[in-house]
């Protein structure tokens, strides 16, 4: 099968289109066709080498852990889904190895969830990993409640535009850091944009003076610091980037594959609660573009990796 793989560490460089050896399929695992899959600034992180101490590298590692397809083969013990299917997966294991930027993945059956009709292949491969980095902040750690205050950073973002629709569907007022040009969008997914930078402070507080009940950081360092000066009394706050966190009282979240979670967050795609932006789709053979792109920091919603022709969509 055709797949993106790097046999070292390195730059968007090291990635290379080519033909590798189709994926075993255990028992408890799931042969998908691969339609799509999303770019997650974790993968270009993984393949420079940062998450070396917690994540062992198979090399040749093929990236991605974001994809939608459909069912090609379904492991001796998994009876949920049949071939035809079409699923979504945050196909995370605790090794570097087969991942989902290829022509099919073996993903384990806790990583999928069927996919919402109502979003495109390529809307859906964006879901499961900015999706349930949201939804698991939102409603775990900080447990948003109705008529609560919530500051979300990088409101734009993969992981900041979905978390500023579900705490909007939780029924909280939501203010989102954003760019100046990204203002207007973060209106329609239901926030209060503010612009981030030198007087971020200020500019929360004129919005809600009394401090905000909770607060999702993205970004990390002087972000989290301000963040947590932003608090009003009984606030909580949690990071995706910085365990420093904790240091302030706050939460440390790394996602973990759920299929419950997963499954709540295709069906609130089907309610239109949740959508997904797609900036940009590159076809598989143009994945270290993907990277590039997504290193730059600057996208709207997410970055997409097709596989195959239209006609497969």
């Amino acid at each position: 099968m055709k797949a993106i793989s790097y046999a070292r560490y390195g730059g968007p460089g090291v990635l290379e289109y080519g033909d590798v050896r189709e994926p075993r399929l255990g028992p408890d695992s799931v042969l998908v066709e691969v339609r799509a899959a999303a770019v997650n600034p974790v993968d270009w992180k993984c393949r420079e080498g940062h998450l070396d101490a917690i994540l062992e590298p198979v090399f040749p590692v093929i990236p991605g852990w974001d994809v939608s397809g459909v069912v090609v083969q379904p492991g001796a013990a998994v009876p949920e889904f049949g071939a035809g299917d079409e699923v979504i997966g945050y196909v995370r294991t605790d090794v570097l190895s087969h991942g989902t930027f290829a022509e099919y993945v073996a993903a384990p059956v806790r990583t999928l969830a069927r996919k919402p009709r109502n979003l495109s292949f390529e809307q859906a491969a964006g879901l499961p990993l900015a999706g349930l980095t949201a939804y698991q902040v939102l409603y775990k750690v900080l447990q948003v409640k109705r008529g609560e205050t919530v500051l979300v950073h990088a409101a734009a973002g993969g992981v900041g535009s979905i978390a500023v629709q579900l705490a909007h569907h939780l029924g909280a007022r939501v203010i989102g850091t954003a760019s100046e040009r990204n203002h207007d969008y973060v209106r329609s997914l239901g926030g209060e944009p503010v612009t981030y930078g030198e007087g971020l402070a200020e500019r929360v507080r004129g919005l809600a003076p009394e401090g905000v009940d909770a607060a999702f950081d993205t970004i990390g360092g002087e972000t989290l610091r301000v963040s947590a000066n932003l608090l009003a009394p009984e606030g909580r706050l949690a990071s995706i980037t910085d365990p420093d966190v904790l240091d302030y009282g706050g939460r440390y979240h790394f996602v973990r594959p759920d299929p419950e979670d997963l499954g709540r967050l295709s069906e609130l795609a089907e309610q239109n609660a949740v959508t997904v932006h797609v900036s940009e789709t590159f076809p598989l053979e143009r994945a270290a573009e993907a990277h590039r792109r997504n290193e730059e920091g600057r996208t709207r919603g997410k970055i997409v990796v097709t596989v195959g022709g239209q006609d497969r969509s």
